[in-house]
């Protein structure tokens, strides 16, 4: 596996890695809105891919925002087929290895714990095991299921073997 950051041709991937979570986040693949954002996050050079050489199969993606002195996870999806891989581990320590230059929190908005995706997809866990806490509750996902803000500190250059 291979994380880099996404180029404009990755963009399909992303609605395909989009489709497989659609049941938990609400509509994304017809929605212009996240075109815009993938397009937006890949053009900054603030969107990563994992990918399976020599295929070049996105196995996972990550769109990533700083506004300082906190940094955002603003979408992590792992493909069925490659969760429990290593690969939103592999995403997440090249963003923070990437992204991160100066003490702050890293935050991610995931699911409240009643969703089905916070089990079945396992992010509450995936979080809490990078070190992660729960923090306050967010507003409702787009699909009306409910989501939490998980957050932790960050220090410069931090040791990113997560």
């Amino acid at each position: 596996m291979i994380v880099r950051l996404a180029r404009p041709d990755d963009f399909p991937g992303f609605l395909d890695l989009a489709g497989q979570v659609e049941h938990w986040f609400g509509p994304m693949v017809g929605e212009p809105g996240f075109h815009r954002a993938v397009k937006e996050h890949i053009h900054r050079s603030m969107a990563l891919v994992a990918v399976s050489p020599p295929s070049n199969r996105l196995l996972g993606g990550l769109l990533f925002g700083v506004r300082a002195p906190a940094h955002h996870v603003h979408w992590l999806v792992v493909s069925e087929k490659a969760r429990g891989r290593g690969a939103g581990r592999e995403l997440m320590a090249d963003a923070v290895r990437r992204f991160v230059r100066e003490p702050g929190t890293l935050e991610v908005v995931t699911f409240g714990a009643d969703h089905p995706g916070a089990v079945v997809g396992g992010a509450r866990v995936f979080y809490e095991r990078l070190g992660f806490e729960p923090a306050e509750v967010a507003d409702p996902g787009p699909e009306g299921g409910s989501r939490q803000v998980y957050r932790r500190a960050v220090a410069p250059r931090e040791d990113t073997r997560l």
